[in-house]
């Protein structure tokens, strides 16, 4: 299925969010990192090999994830729309939103 560049998310930006979340959680393993009361051996075998490996997404990824987003997005604005309809406005406000999303969650 193509979708017009401009109806889905940018694969860039979501590339970017992805790394900011992975040098975040990287950073935060190494501030737990285990005690130095444990072999060294151990903990350097344990700890180099997960910070040596880089962590990466394909094309492909970024693609699906972008849809995933936009259809997670438009699933949202739906079902806002709906409770708002209910409630006789024209707009969707952060009410409508809070009140759909713990399904939504669930159903994603």
């Amino acid at each position: 299925m193509e979708t017009d560049k401009n109806s889905t998310f940018d694969p860039d930006l979501v590339h970017e969010i992805f790394k900011l979340v992975w040098r975040r959680r990287a950073a935060d393993r190494e501030k737990n990192d285990l005690p130095q009361t444990m072999d060294t051996e151990i903990v350097g075998a344990a700890s180099a090999s997960r910070k040596n490996r880089p962590t990466f997404a394909n094309a492909t990824a970024l693609k699906l994830s972008c849809e995933l987003l936009r259809v997670f997005v438009a699933e949202a604005v739906q079902r806002a729309a709906v409770i708002a309809e209910a409630e006789g406005t024209n707009r969707i406000e952060a009410t409508h939103l809070e009140r759909i999303l713990p399904q939504l969650l669930l159903d994603f």
